[in-house]
């Protein structure tokens, strides 16, 4: 990427970005820095990173509890902190039409913590985001007031091709994500986890800026 904007290789001048596909015209809707961090397109090798700081990654005691059973899929953040860095990575691959993240948490004291996992759209706004062994959270995607929006819909496993639900929802609550413009070089980003009987369990947030000087072809 340079000044901002990714490079690409092959044909991926023949896509539309994979979330302007999933948005369909309300894509037009959301802040140009949120488009310009999620304009990778299907089919081709571009790549770009956003670097930023968490202001704040909680879990609350029960949630705590959590963190083994998150561990074993890669799915949760296991500690605390503020002021966290972290740098993320998204990348499409010319083979498949799915976006990879590579979320690198840098806790004082730890190792860098990576969060990594793959999405797919699975039919029109809606789309699975997959962590180990195949496990995946669908999401429905909006945009709205200039946000890209995430909303649970619910846990799958995938096996031999088949999406077969599973209420992990009963254990972890639901999800929301959002990525929200600030200004024309900064976006916000926060996540909560949320049980309706327990209360919140997750929570992360933190502003970040489009890496100018990231290229990667292949």
């Amino acid at each position: 990427m340079k000044d901002g904007k990714i490079e690409r290789t092959g044909d991926a001048e023949n896509h539309l970005p994979v979330f302007q596909a999933v948005l369909g015209d309300a894509w037009h809707d959301l802040g140009d820095i949120v488009k310009r961090h999620y304009s990778l397109q299907p089919y081709s090798n571009d790549y770009i990173c956003v670097s930023g700081t968490m202001q704040e990654v909680q879990h609350s005691a029960i949630g705590k509890l959590l963190i083994p059973f998150g561990w074993i899929f890669g799915a949760l953040v296991p500690y605390r902190g503020t002021n966290v860095p972290i740098d993320v990575h998204y990348n499409s691959h010319r083979d498949n039409g799915l976006i990879y993240w590579d979320r690198v948490f840098q806790f004082p004291g730890h190792r860098p913590f990576h969060f990594r996992s793959h999405m797919e759209q699975i039919d029109g706004n809606r789309v699975v985001e997959f962590v180990r062994f195949g496990v995946g959270l669908r999401l429905r995607v909006t945009a709205e007031d200039g946000a890209l929006v995430f909303r649970d819909e619910g846990y799958i496993w995938r096996l031999f091709g088949i999406d077969v639900p599973i209420p992990v929802g009963l254990l972890f609550g639901s999800a929301y994500v959002e990525e929200r413009p600030v200004d024309a070089q900064n976006f916000s980003m926060k996540m909560t986890l949320c049980h309706p009987l327990l209360g919140e369990l997750f929570r992360y947030s933190g502003r970040f800026v489009i890496k100018p000087d990231i290229a990667r072809s292949s």
